[in-house]
């Protein structure tokens, strides 16, 4: 019946002791990569809209 207690107690004592703690926990922030473009990109559509318009007047 000792033995029983016993086993009992350091189970109940083990248990607690995985329980947690209250600290709060660590979390990695999730990184987000974006490329960025190069500035002709931009330039491009409009240079070619403005050689249609031209030769379309012309």
């Amino acid at each position: 019946m000792k033995k029983l207690v016993l086993a009992a107690a350091l189970t109940a004592a083990a248990s607690t002791a995985y329980a947690g703690s209250l600290a709060e926990p660590v979390v990695e922030p999730v990184v987000i990569v974006e490329e960025a473009e190069g500035s002709s990109t931009g330039v491009l559509l409009p240079i070619l809209l403005l050689l249609i318009v031209a030769a379309a007047v012309s």
